[in-house]
């Protein structure tokens, strides 16, 4: 398989750090939106009137538009330019969320959230490809280990943001907040990210590109195996303030120990990077990562840790351990996603194929364990969803060792880099 995105780009400036970090940053900015609702729970249910079901459905909803548009982004940035549409995702980002803070009603508030999506979506769909063409190849694995972190870092700032926000004001003025740093972080990508001066492609040919990938089975495997990791985490973390909340501890405290948890996820992420940087096989990393998000998270759910002494501490290290080793499957899946695309295909095509899958997890991941909750009344059960999810996610990382060299790749990239610095 071809490992080079068959799009022809120029960037005068070369390999850019300051660039693809800008990068990172505007996917950290997109994905704080998501986490900026959590802690705002209660404080919509009462005052915009909305079940748990309904919460459910406002954590996945943004994502709507990364499982459907996904492909349509990448051939939007195939066709006018990688970093011309994250300028528009900020824009989209920014109005929405400033339409969302005028919400009279649940409705224009889950409608403010599908347009944050599309900010959303065009954000991290091609954000991947514009790292890649910033980044020196010897570095690449440490700059997608950056960008699996995003996730992680825009949970510590959007839930830490947010509880502290929330303790002295209306989550209006957070919506607020929130779209004024999308549209600030403008300057960064105009100034330090170089314009992509992309060879003209007929719409036949762009087409021609998001085929040959779909055709391909590695990026559908490498999606759903993301989504095996998405579908949990985004669960767990979305209710996580809500759980906290049965210890008896306040809002602004139960925010920020979710924050707390959510941050550890940079260090799987970053831990990631560094081991695929030094030749380890990315199949065993997601292995590992999978089979200690399923222990913890029966630790987590399973063991009645409001009813024991102290059992907040315990309750907190279950999370903790689950984020962390969590935090290595969007490190490995993006960086082989990267190198997935076939003759005749692109980059932006794979990443929005997996971007799709992924979000399907995303998506389906609140509903489904605020499904199980309601049917236990409680959370004690939900260790289920996520096992389930281990095991098909392990079975896919299998499946996808046996029919690619993925991880020979990876590691000869990664000796060869190590080579170079010595």
């Amino acid at each position: 398989m071809a490992t080079s995105d068959s799009t022809t780009t120029q960037v005068a400036a070369g390999p850019n750090a300051a660039a693809w970090l800008s990068v990172v940053g505007v996917g950290v900015v997109a994905a704080t939106h998501i986490w900026k609702l959590p802690s705002a729970l209660q404080q919509l249910q009462a005052e915009l009137h909305f079940d748990l079901l309904f919460s459910g459905v406002l954590l996945g909803v943004i994502q709507v538009a990364s499982m459907l548009g996904g492909l349509l982004a990448a051939w939007c940035g195939e066709r006018y330019g990688l970093r011309r549409l994250l300028m528009l995702g900020l824009l989209l980002l920014g109005v929405g969320s400033l339409l969302g803070a005028a919400s009279p009603d649940a409705l224009v508030l889950l409608c403010s959230r599908l347009l944050e999506g599309i900010g959303f979506v065009l954000c991290t769909v091609l954000a991947p490809a514009l790292i890649r063409l910033n980044c020196a190849p010897t570095e690449l694995n440490r700059a997608m280990g950056a960008w699996g972190s995003f996730q992680g870092l825009a949970t510590l700032a959007g839930l830490s943001l947010s509880s502290l926000m929330l303790d002295w004001t209306s989550w209006r003025w957070l919506w607020v907040a929130m779209a004024l740093l999308s549209l600030a972080m403008l300057l960064p990508l105009a100034r330090l990210v170089p314009d992509d001066r992309r060879a003209r492609h007929t719409e036949s040919g762009v087409r021609g590109q998001i085929v040959a990938t779909a055709r391909q089975p590695a990026p559908w495997l490498t999606g759903l195996g993301f989504a095996c990791y998405t579908v949990q985490w985004m669960a767990v973390m979305g209710f996580l303030p809500a759980i906290y909340g049965a210890f008896g501890i306040s809002a602004l405290t139960a925010g920020l120990f979710s924050a707390g948890v959510g941050g550890v996820n940079i260090i799987g992420a970053v831990v990631a990077g560094r081991m695929l940087q030094s030749g380890r096989s990315p199949s065993v990393l997601l292995v590992f990562a999978f089979l200690l998000m399923a222990v913890s998270s029966i630790g987590f759910f399973a063991l009645p840790w409001v009813q024991i002494g102290g059992g907040m501490v315990g309750a907190l290290a279950c999370a903790a351990v689950f984020s962390l080793v969590g935090g290595m499957a969007p490190a490995v899946f993006s960086r082989i996603g990267v190198d997935l695309a076939p003759s005749g295909g692109s980059v932006s095509a794979v990443i929005g194929l997996m971007q799709q899958l992924f979000n399907v997890g995303n998506f389906i991941g609140p509903f489904i364990l605020a499904w199980v909750a309601v049917l236990a009344g409680g959370w004690q059960a939900s260790w289920v969803m996520t096992c389930v999810f281990s095991a098909v996610g392990i079975w896919l990382v299998l499946l996808l060792r046996r029919r690619l060299t993925f991880g020979s790749r990876v590691e000869s990239q990664g000796q060869a880099s190590g080579a170079g610095a010595r």
